[in-house]
C-alpha cells in the first residue's frame, strides 16, 4: 500500500456537535475516555499499512494540530507521516474550502509530488474499525474509477446519507445526497445484498444504501472531474453525481460497525454503546490497535466506590458513591458521595495541585472536578469543569434544545460545555 495516500477530511465545522466544538475542530473531539476522533482513521491507515496521509484542516484547529504533532512521528526509515495542510490563501485560491471535494482541490498540488497510484479520501469523524486495503485490493480488481464503501441504512438514517443504487455487478447506478422527502426516498430503495442480511439484526428495515464518506479516487478521474467544473465543491452534493455516467463508480460493501459521529445524541450514543457488555466498537483490539498520544499519567485512584460498566481513563482520582454506565476521562477529579450514571466526562487537561485547589476554595473558586455530594445522570461534561457542590444535572426531561448559563440541551441530553463554572447547589 506504500503507492496509496490518504487524504482525511478534517476542517469541518462541526456545528452540529455544539457545544463540544466551540473551541476545537470536530476531529479532535475526544471519545472513549482516551482517544479523539482524529486517531480512528489515522490508526486505520497505520494498521492497513498506508503510512502517506495528510489531514486537510480549517476551523479551530489549534488542539487537532498539537494533538498530530505530538502523537504521530514515524521513523526516519518507515517514510511514513501525517502531513498537516491547513486552508491558506494561494495564487490559485484565496478561499477557505467550500466544501469537501473544494479541501481536496485546493491541496492537489501537494498530493503531485509523490507517484500515487489511488486517493484514499477519508472522513475524521467517523467510528469504526476497517482495512483499508481489503477495500483498495477490491477496487483495483474490479478496475474502478472510483470505489465508494457502502452500508444498508433505514430510511430515518437515510436522510442524512448520500443514497445510492447499483447493479449485479455493483456498479452505482444512481446517487442522491440526503434525501428529506419521501418522493425522493423511495426511489432509490435497493435490494440489500445477501451478505448484508446476514450480518444485520433488521435487514428487513434497511431498504436503503448508504454512502459511509469513504472513497478510493484513480488521481486523474478527482482531477478531472474537479477541472472540468470548478464550482464543484462536495463529494456527495457533486463530484460523485457529476461522474457516474461517464465513469466506472464501483460499490464496496462493509459490514461491520460504523457510527458517523455527527451530532452530540450521535456522540453519546456512541461513547456509551462502549460501556456494553459487547459493545459494536471495542478499542481493545490487539491486533489492530487504536493509536493515541503517549501520556505519562497514573492509575486511576478510586476510593469507597461502586463501579459499574463503566471506562476510568488514566490520572483520575474518584471518590464518587457510584459510577455507573458512564465514559470517565482522563484526569477526573470526582468529590465524595457523588452518583454517576449515563454520562460522559471528558476529564482535564491538566492536574491541579493540592495547595492550587486550597487556593481556589481561599477565593472562594470551585476547583476543577466534580464536588462533593453532586449527581449527574444524561449529560456529558467537557474539559476542565468546576462542578460546586450538591449540583444536580440531567435529572429532568428535555423536549427541546437549549442554551442556558454554562450548559446547553442537545437532543435531550445535558451538554456542560468546556470551563464551565457551576455552582454550588445548581440544579439543571
Amino acid at each position: 500500500m506504500k503507492d496509496v495516500v490518504a487524504i482525511i477530511l478534517g476542517g469541518g465545522r462541526g456545528t452540529r456537535l455544539d457545544p463540544l466544538t466551540r473551541y476545537r475542530a470536530k476531529p479532535a473531539v475526544p471519545i472513549g475516555g482516551k482517544y479523539r476522533l482524529i486517531d480512528i482513521p489515522i490508526s486505520n491507515c497505520i494498521n492497513s499499512n498506508i503510512m502517506s496521509m495528510f489531514l486537510l484542516t480549517q476551523y479551530s484547529s489549534a488542539s487537532l494540530h498539537r494533538h498530530i504533532s505530538q502523537t504521530y512521528n514515524f521513523d526516519k526509515f518507515s517514510r511514513g507521516f501525517v502531513d498537516l495542510l491547513a486552508a491558506e490563501q494561494t495564487i490559485e485560491s484565496e478561499k477557505w474550502y467550500q466544501g469537501t471535494a473544494d479541501a481536496v482541490r485546493q491541496n492537489l498540488v501537494h498530493f503531485h509530488n509523490y507517484p500515487y497510484k489511488q486517493y484514499l479520501i477519508l472522513a475524521g469523524d467517523h467510528l469504526y474499525r476497517m482495512d483499508y486495503s481489503k477495500f483498495v485490493e477490491a477496487h483495483r480488481e474490479m478496475g474502478a474509477d472510483i470505489s465508494i464503501a457502502v452500508k444498508p441504512v433505514t430510511a430515518e438514517e437515510a436522510k442524512a446519507f448520500g443514497v445510492l443504487k447499483v447493479d449485479p455487478d455493483r456498479n452505482i447506478t444512481e446517487f442522491y445526497e440526503k434525501p428529506q422527502t419521501e418522493e425522493e426516498l423511495e426511489p432509490m430503495a435497493s435490494e440489500i445484498p445477501e451478505e448484508f442480511r446476514e450480518s444485520e439484526n433488521e435487514g428487513e428495515e434497511k431498504r436503503f444504501l448508504g454512502s459511509m464518506g469513504i472513497y478510493v479516487f484513480e488521481p486523474k478521474v478527482l482531477e478531472k472531474a474537479m477541472a472540468d467544473d470548478p464550482s464543484r465543491d462536495d463529494f456527495g452534493h457533486d463530484i460523485i453525481p457529476a461522474s457516474i455516467p461517464n465513469n466506472k463508480v464501483k460499490a464496496y460493501y462493509f459490514d461491520n460497525y460504523w457510527a458517523d459521529i455527527g451530532t452530540i445524541r450521535a456522540f453519546y450514543d456512541a461513547n456509551l454503546a462502549l460501556t456494553n457488555i459487547n459493545p459494536p466498537f471495542a478499542f481493545s483490539q490487539g491486533r489492530n490497535p487504536i493509536y493515541t498520544h503517549p501520556r505519562f499519567l497514573p492509575g486511576t485512584r478510586v476510593e469507597k466506590t461502586y463501579i459499574e460498566r463503566s471506562f476510568l481513563a488514566d490520572g483520575s482520582y474518584i471518590q464518587a458513591a457510584s459510577v455507573k454506565n458512564s465514559i470517565i476521562g482522563l484526569r477526573s477529579r470526582i468529590g465524595a458521595d457523588v452518583d454517576i450514571e449515563r454520562t460522559i466526562l471528558l476529564g482535564a487537561d491538566y492536574y491541579q495541585t493540592n495547595e492550587e485547589r486550597v487556593d481556589d476554595a481561599r477565593r472562594g473558586q470551585i476547583p476543577v472536578g466534580v464536588g462533593d455530594g453532586s449527581r449527574i445522570c444524561n449529560a456529558i461534561i467537557d474539559k476542565n469543569p468546576r462542578i460546586g457542590k450538591n449540583v444536580v444535572i440531567g435529572e429532568g426531561t428535555y423536549k427541546d434544545d437549549k442554551d442556558g448559563d454554562n450548559y446547553a440541551i442537545r437532543d435531550g441530553i445535558v451538554v456542560i460545555p468546556k470551563n464551565a463554572v457551576i455552582p454550588d447547589g445548581t440544579e439543571i
